[in-house]
């Protein structure tokens, strides 16, 4: 579906020319989401930061999320999971993940806080949607920030993702939907885990950009 996440947020930012030109803010969600997040917001002529948004492992099977955490603290947690998980076993993953939260802010963001939500357009990407844990938990801390309109931007999705975020956001632009969609890597011809490394030099990137425009 596509060559690899470079191509994918071209295609993606297309799909989302709507809001070229129009001040939106996009916000990309580390790692492999940044990648495509700048990609978009190249194209859209956006703002464009990382929004840090951590799984909540199921305890004994930490490949498996019930729910994850925005760096403001907000929380999402798939539904069957907010009874059947004491809340006290839940505020411990929590603050587990929060130490991992404060990490990469000081590492991806230099310890900056978010660029300004309240009343503008947020655009929150991600390179694939399996659960949506993590797009629902930054979901939750825009609307928190008073956000004017979200939008949810992914390259590829399971079928039922879609109506799923149609609920909560303002919209929804998602690309391709496979039938038989087992995991997010399957739409990648290239998929590699992205290091923290490349995420600062993205970083690094757009902000050399922001300059050179200004001159």
């Amino acid at each position: 579906m596509f060559r690899d996440r470079e191509d994918a947020g071209e295609k993606l930012a297309r799909a989302l020319k709507n809001y070229k030109d129009k001040g939106a803010l996009v916000l990309a969600i580390p790692r492999g989401g940044v990648v495509v997040g700048y990609e978009v917001a190249k194209y859209l002529n956006a703002d464009f930061s990382i929004i840090i948004s951590r799984k909540l492992p199921f305890p004994g099977n930490p490949e498996f999320g019930f729910g994850a955490i925005a760096e403001d603290g907000s929380l999402f947690i798939l539904g069957e999971y907010e009874e059947l998980l004491p809340r006290g076993l839940v505020d411990k993953i929590a603050q587990e993940q929060k130490a991992e939260i404060t990490r990469r802010i000081l590492a991806l963001r230099k310890g900056e806080g978010l660029p300004e939500i309240k009343d503008r357009t947020v655009i929150i990407v991600d390179d694939g949607i399996a659960m949506g844990s993590t797009l629902q938990a930054a979901v939750a801390l825009c609307k928190n920030r008073k956000a004017q309109k979200i939008i949810a931007a992914s390259p590829i999705s399971g079928e039922g993702m879609e109506k799923e975020l149609a609920e909560i956001v303002d919209e929804v632009v998602i690309l391709e939907k496979p039938p038989l969609f087992r995991a997010v890597a399957q739409g990648y011809q290239d998929w590699h885990d992205v290091p923290d490394e490349e995420v600062v030099e993205i970083i690094k990137k757009w902000k050399t950009r922001e300059k050179d425009l200004e001159v």
